[in-house]
């Protein structure tokens, strides 16, 4: 599942219980659903921190 769709479902499980309430099966889709968002989520920001190089140069003594 892409990640718009699987904000989308998120969102519509979250607006579904806030009305009228969800199945038992749905909180358990609304929680694996968060849980992959989260993985996901997780898993690109490290892939953005291991990218990053530093490129100062140490400061050098005169």
């Amino acid at each position: 599942m892409d990640i718009n769709a699987l904000i989308n479902r998120i969102n519509e499980l979250s607006r579904k219980d806030k009305t009228i309430g969800l199945t038992p099966d749905e909180v358990i889709e609304r929680t694996r659903l968060r849980k992959d968002y989260l993985d996901n989520f997780k898993r690109n920001f490290r892939q953005q921190l291991d990218s990053i190089e530093w490129t100062d140069e140490p400061k050098k003594e005169e």
